[in-house]
C-alpha cells in the first residue's frame, strides 16, 4: 500500500515512464532547506519534514521533488514548498534563486556520498527562508522546525537518509553558520 499522495500533474510522466526513464537518464530535481532566520538574516531554525518510508522507518526529509519538463526552476521550488508545507508557508525566494550545491545521487555508493536507490538525479539545492504558517503535506507527518546546532546533531544527521547530512551541513556552511 503507498501512503503517496497522487501527483496533481499527472501529464509529465505516468509510473511505468517515469521508471524507464530513471534507468536511461538522470532526472532533474530541486531540494529545499526550510530556514527561519532573525531581522538580521540569520537562521536561527531549521526546518525537516518526517516522514516514514516504505519500511515503515522515520526519517528526516527535505522539500524536494522534480522539475517537469518546461518548468523553471523557480516555479518547480515554488511548487514543492507549496505541495509540502502548505499555501501558507509564505517562502522567501530572491528574484534569481542560486543553489547553495548541485547534489548528485546515485543508485549505488559514489563518490559523492548520496545515494537513491531509484535513479541518478541531479538536485538543486536551496536554502529557503519561510515566514508563515506550515503545515505539512503530501508525504510528511510533521515538519520539525530546530536550532541549526540540532540539525547537525549526530541523531538528526543518523535520520536523514542517502547522505543527505553532508547537505545539511554544506548549508548551514553556506549562511556562515559555525559548528
Amino acid at each position: 500500500m503507498s501512503v503517496r499522495t497522487p501527483d496533481p500533474y499527472p501529464g509529465w510522466l505516468s509510473d511505468e515512464d517515469l521508471f524507464e526513464a530513471r534507468q536511461r537518464l538522470p532526472i532533474a530535481y530541486v531540494e529545499a532547506i526550510p530556514v527561519r532566520v532573525d531581522p538580521l538574516g540569520y537562521v536561527t531554525d531549521v526546518g525537516l519534514l518526517y516522514t516514514a518510508d516504505a519500511d515503515a522507518q522515520f526519517r528526516f526529509a527535505f522539500v524536494s521533488g522534480r522539475v517537469m519538463y518546461r518548468e523553471t526552476v523557480r516555479a518547480a521550488l515554488t511548487r514543492h514548498i507549496e505541495q509540502d508545507l502548505g499555501p501558507m508557508a509564505m517562502p522567501q525566494l530572491p528574484p534569481s534563486p542560486a543553489p547553495f550545491t548541485v547534489a548528485e545521487y546515485f543508485p549505488s555508493p559514489s563518490e559523492t556520498g548520496l545515494t537513491d536507490e531509484r535513479q541518478h538525479a541531479i538536485a538543486l539545492c536551496y536554502i529557503v527562508p519561510v515566514r508563515g504558517e506550515c503545515n505539512p503535506r503530501r508525504d510528511a507527518l510533521d515538519l520539525t522546525w530546530m536550532s541549526p546546532d540540532a540539525a547537525l546533531g549526530a541523531d538528526v544527521q543518523s535520520e536523514l537518509p542517502g547522505g543527505r547530512g553532508n547537505l545539511i551541513k554544506q548549508a548551514l556552511a553556506h549562511v556562515g553558520w559555525c559548528a
